[in-house]
Formats: C-alpha cells, sequence, structure tokens
C-alpha cells in the first residue's frame, strides 16, 4: 500500500492512532514498571519495618531479663526471686520466638553473620546467667553476686551491643533500599524522557513527511491554475496519486481539457453566427411585408369581433334576470317546505302524547283491576268477621263500587283515545306526504335555479372570453404596428451580432490549445440558420354579419397561421 495514494483523512487518522497507541505504550510501560516497583517497595520496606520493630524488641526484653536477672540475683526473698524468675522464663521465650522469625526472614550475608553473633553471645550471656543462679540455688550467694557483677554484666553488654549492630544494620539496609528505588525511579523517567523524545522526533518526522505530501500537490495544483489563468490549454497533466489532491488534478485536468475545446467550439461558432447574421437581415425584409398584411387581417377580425360581443353581453343581461327569478322562487319554495315540516313535526308530537295518555289511561285500568280486587278480598274478610265487620263491608262495597265505575270510564277514554290515535296518524301520514311533495318541489326550484345559474355564469364567461379575444386582437394589431419599428432594430442588432462576433474570435485567440484539438475539432452545434421563403398571403375578407354558434367560455379558439406565421414565430 503506498503511503501517497492514501485519503489525507486516512494519513492524518493513522499518524493520530500513532501518536496515541505509542502514548499508551509509554504510558503502560511507565505504570507497569511504576506498579513492579512499588509491589517491590511496599513488599520490602515491609519486611525491613518488621525485621527492625523485631530488633528493637529483642533489645527491649533483654534489658529487662538483665534488669530482673540482677535483681533476681541481689535478693534474699525467695517469694520475689521466684516471681522473678518466672518472668525472666517468659521473657527468654518471648526472645527466642523473635529470634526464631528474624532467623526465618530473607536476610542478606551481613544480617546472617551478625544474627550468628548475636545467638552466640545470647549463648554466653545465658550460660553466665545459668551459673549465677545455679550458685544461688547451692546457697552461695556471695558467689553467684560476683558473678552477676563480674561476668554477667560485661556478658549482657556484649549481648546487647550486638543486637544493637543488627538494629543499625537494619536500618542501613532501608537506607540502602530507600536509595535503590530512587535510582529505579529516576532510571524509569530517563527511560520514559528518552522515548518521549524519540516519539516528538517520530512526531516532527511524520509531520514533515504529511506537509510535504500535501504541499507538493498543491504547488502543482497552483502552477496549474496559474497557466489556466494566463490562456495556457495545451498542458499535459499527468495525474500519479489517488489521494485528493490526486483527485483535485484529475478535476483540474478535465477543467482545462473542456476549456479548450469549448474554445475552440466558440472559434467554430463565431463564423457560424456570421453567416447567421446576414441571414437575418434579409429575413427582416420579409417580416416588414408579412407584418402589414397581418396588420390588414386583424382590423377586419375586430369589427366582426365587437359586433358578437354586443349580442352575447344582451344574452347575459337576460340570463341574469331569469336567475334572479329562478331564485326568488327557489326562496318561497323553500319557505313553504320549511312550514310544512313544521307541521309535520306538531303531528308526531301530537301523535306521541296520544300514545302516551293510551299507556296512561292502562295504567289506571289496571289499578281499577287490582282495586276491585282488593275490594272483593275485604267483603270475603267481612263477612268472615260477621257482626264486627259489616262496617267494614259496606266501605269494601262502595270501594268495589268505585273502582268498577274507574275501570268503564277508563275503557270509554281508552276508546276515545285510540279513534284521535288512528285519526292523528292519519293526518300524519297525509302532512308528511304533503312535506316530501313540498320537498320534490323545493329540490326542482333548487335545481332550475343552478341550470339558469349555470346559463348565467356560462353567458357571462362567453361574454368575458369574447372581450378578450377582442382586447387580444386588439393587442396583435399594435404588436404588428410595433414589429415594423422592431425589423429596423433587428437588422441594426443583426450588424453588432457580427461586430461581436469579430470581438469574441479576437478574444479566444489568446488561448493556446495543442495540437490534438485543432486536429479533432469539436462538432459545430450551431444549427444553420434556414433562409425565410416569401409566401402568397390572401388578401383580407370581409367580416361577415351573421353571428357564429356559442362557444364554451373554457375552451378558447386556436388562432390557425400559415406557414408563414410559423417562421414569423420561430425568427
Amino acid at each position: 500500500m503506498n503511503f501517497t495514494n492514501l485519503r489525507v483523512a486516512t494519513k492524518l487518522w493513522l499518524s493520530v492512532v500513532a501518536i496515541i497507541a505509542a502514548l499508551l505504550l509509554l504510558i503502560g510501560f511507565a505504570g507497569v514498571r511504576s506498579a513492579s516497583l512499588q509491589a517491590e517497595a511496599d513488599t520490602t520496606v515491609a519486611a525491613l519495618n518488621l525485621r527492625l520493630k523485631l530488633a528493637s524488641t529483642w533489645a527491649g526484653l533483654t534489658e529487662a531479663n538483665a534488669a530482673r536477672t540482677v535483681a533476681s540475683a541481689m535478693t534474699f526473698d525467695p517469694s520475689v526471686a521466684e516471681r522473678l524468675n518466672a518472668d525472666i522464663q517468659k521473657t527468654s521465650a518471648k526472645i527466642s520466638v523473635v529470634q526464631k522469625s528474624i532467623e526465618e526472614a530473607q536476610l542478606g550475608p551481613a544480617e546472617k553473620a551478625q544474627m550468628g553473633k548475636v545467638a552466640a553471645s545470647r549463648k554466653a550471656m545465658i550460660e553466665v546467667r545459668d551459673k549465677a543462679s545455679k550458685f544461688k540455688e547451692d546457697g552461695n550467694y556471695t558467689e553467684a553476686v560476683t558473678v552477676i557483677t563480674q561476668e554477667y554484666s560485661p556478658a549482657v553488654e556484649v549481648y546487647l551491643d550486638t543486637l544493637n549492630e543488627l538494629v543499625m544494620l537494619e536500618e542501613k539496609s532501608m537506607a540502602d533500599f530507600e536509595a535503590y528505588m530512587r535510582n529505579e525511579r529516576g532510571l524509569t523517567v530517563k527511560i520514559a524522557g528518552a522515548v518521549v523524545l524519540i516519539l516528538i522526533i517520530g512526531i516532527l518526522v511524520g509531520a514533515a513527511v504529511l506537509i510535504r505530501s500535501i504541499r507538493l500537490p498543491l504547488a502543482q495544483a497552483n502552477e496549474l491554475a496559474a497557466h489556466i489563468a494566463q490562456g495556457d490549454l495545451s498542458a499535459h497533466i499527468d495525474v500519479t496519486r489517488g489521494d485528493e489532491f490526486g483527485d483535485l488534478m484529475k478535476s483540474l485536468a478535465a477543467m482545462n481539457e473542456s476549456l479548450a475545446r469549448m474554445v475552440q467550439q466558440v472559434r467554430q461558432s463565431t463564423d457560424s453566427i456570421a453567416t447567421a447574421s446576414s441571414e437575418i437581415a434579409t429575413g427582416n425584409q420579409d417580416l416588414s411585408i408579412r407584418t402589414e398584411q397581418t396588420s390588414s387581417n386583424l382590423q377586419s377580425t375586430a369589427s366582426a369581433m365587437d359586433e358578437l360581443t354586443s349580442t352575447v353581453q344582451q344574452s347575459a343581461d337576460n340570463a341574469r334576470q331569469a336567475s334572479a327569478l329562478a331564485a326568488s322562487a327557489s326562496t318561497v319554495a323553500e319557505k313553504g317546505g320549511s312550514v310544512v315540516q313544521q307541521v309535520v313535526s306538531t303531528m308526531e308530537e301530537i301523535n306521541t302524547s296520544s300514545k302516551k295518555i293510551s299507556d296512561i289511561i292502562s295504567v289506571i285500568d289496571g289499578i281499577a283491576f287490582q282495586t276491585n280486587i282488593l275490594a272483593l278480598n275485604a267483603a270475603v274478610e267481612a263477612a268472615r268477621a260477621g257482626e264486627q265487620g259489616r262496617g267494614f263491608a259496606v266501605v269494601a262495597s262502595e270501594v268495589r263500587s268505585l273502582a268498577q265505575r274507574s275501570a268503564e270510564a277508563a275503557k270509554e277514554i281508552k276508546g276515545l283515545i285510540g279513534t284521535s290515535v288512528e285519526k292523528v296518524e292519519s293526518g300524519t301520514k297525509l302532512v308528511t306526504d304533503a312535506g316530501s311533495t313540498m320537498s320534490d318541489i323545493v329540490q326542482s326550484v333548487r335545481r332550475v335555479a343552478d341550470v339558469i345559474g349555470e346559463i348565467t355564469a356560462a353567458s357571462v364567461e362567453q361574454s368575458s372570453g369574447i372581450a378578450d379575444v377582442n382586447q387580444s386582437i386588439s393587442n396583435l394589431d399594435q404588436m404588428t404596428q410595433q414589429n415594423a419599428a422592431l425589423v429596423e432594430q433587428s437588422a441594426a442588432a443583426a450588424q453588432s451580432m457580427r461586430e461581436q462576433a469579430d470581438q469574441l474570435a479576437q478574444a479566444v485567440a489568446v488561448f493556446k490549445i495543442n495540437a490534438m484539438l485543432r486536429q479533432n475539432p469539436a462538432k459545430d452545434i450551431t444549427p444553420k440558420p434556414q433562409k425565410l421563403a416569401l409566401a402568397s398571403i390572401p388578401a383580407p375578407a370581409p367580416a361577415k354579419k351573421a353571428l357564429a354558434a356559442p362557444v364554451s367560455p373554457k375552451s378558447r379558439p386556436a388562432v390557425s397561421a400559415g406557414s408563414d406565421d410559423v417562421s414569423w414565430e420561430n425568427f
């Protein structure tokens, strides 16, 4: 893959990705190394601190035991001596544990040697202490004190000195490790700085290469544009790049070739323009004669259109009057239809009310029937009561009589209401038929009004259309009169066109094109003008008095033109 053929965006992205990858590698290296150093530091410092603490504890316990040993040897109280000896044994056990912990740690050669000295001095001190204890147990207090003062104390001092040397050795190991860590961190910083320096140098080199890959094609494009601006279109452009600048050079090459072909076409077109301008002058003479004859024909047509306009205007006025009468009749019919509709609604309401009354009477009849049954039951109960229910029987008899009369009255009213409902239904049907008939009348009147309205609108449109045609004919008459003046202007324009063609030929002469375009000129796309032939034009016919059949206003009659008119429109 050629780097120069890559797109500019791809180059930039690759550069950015490379820089980011280098930075990530640098950060990863620094992070991994720092983490490794930190882990090593944590482990080593923890071990050194532990050993230093154990050594210090060892020294403290030794001093305490030494004091107890001296006190035990000097005391004459057996209980005190026993307690001191017990403490001495416990402390010795602790010291043994501390010694074992230090010996099991990872010690250097110097530390191992010092531990050997400490162990030897401790062993010597214990032997002297045991010797003094034996003298005391045997009752030789004087010998015991002598051993303590002359042998034990120097042995303890030697023992403590070796312990202090061990503590100082551990402190020195701590200091040496701190110095080692400082050196390692400094080395990490130096390595990172060297990598950053190399990365900066790589970025600068890559930027220089990228700038060069951008600057050179831009300079070539600028040089080519300068040649084109000076009119030199003969340059040969060889594009080998595949990026955006290669596309730019291809576009400039295509533009250079297109301009060269266009200049060649312009040079060829100037000759055609010169020939066309001379033929236009000849056509202007023919056009002048046709214009005069066309003006005479338009005047005759205008007089005939005036008569047609007056007749159509009168028909439109009559149609407007008929439309007004039809609208009035439609309004009256609509009012009558509205009244009939109201009557129909009223009859329907009466019919509904009658049906409701009939329902109410049915309810009353039912109540009378139930009351009669209740009165009958009351009479039966009164008969059962005997003498005591006689008064209640009289009341029940009256209630029964009243219920029977109510039932008879309800039946008579129900019969009357039924007859009334039948008559109302019959009247409602008649009124409904009358309303339907009135609606048909209203619709018929509306259709008549619509038809008359359409006739009126058509008459108005015809009148307007004929007026437009008349106006158009007048405009055409004016245009034909103006064409005579335009003919002279066309002749002057043809002469000016010839002069401009000469100037155009001189202007394009400054461009340089290659020999290939001269040998293969562009195809002349300019059509050669055809000489206009003057056809025989008939004399204008006199206007007829009779009116033609009416024409729909939506379709305008097409103006027929002869072959001469078509040639004039093409011009």
